[in-house]
């Protein structure tokens, strides 16, 4: 179950990073780059999902997480709700149409996608050191 959410949770890195930076570089919010947000927010949930079904077997076998594993989860939890704020408003601010609106979203998805990389890296780091 590991590398099926290891494989979620790196496409949700690559969907989100496309969907970030190609809005940042055109300067204007686009109809396709929210789609890269929901594909990016929906391969995290998948990936956030199987990974705590992981943790609670963990602990169900006696087994603490370690510090890092932990901010990871609080992290993730809080990315989580950030990249689902984030596709919403991206919906929305692409409804209404206000051109100030649409050349100012990326701003917001730069600082959503930096706090995302917090337990994408955590995460890595955890399952690394053991």
């Amino acid at each position: 179950m590991l590398l099926p959410a290891i494989i979620l949770i790196t496409l949700a890195l690559v969907f989100y990073t496309i969907g970030v930076w190609s809005e940042r570089a055109q300067k204007t919010l686009k109809p396709w780059h929210t789609v890269f947000f929901g594909l990016g927010l929906a391969a995290d949930a998948s990936g956030t999902y199987l990974m705590s079904l992981i943790a609670d077997a963990n602990r169900a076998a006696g087994v603490e997480p370690s510090i890092l594993n932990q901010v990871m989860a609080i992290s993730g939890l809080v990315a989580l709700i950030l990249m689902a704020v984030h596709f919403a408003w991206a919906v929305i601010v692409l409804v209404r149409q206000r051109e100030n609106e649409l050349h100012s979203f990326h701003r917001f998805s730069v600082v959503v996608w930096a706090i995302w990389l917090v337990p994408y890296v955590t995460g890595a780091l955890g399952s690394s050191l053991g």
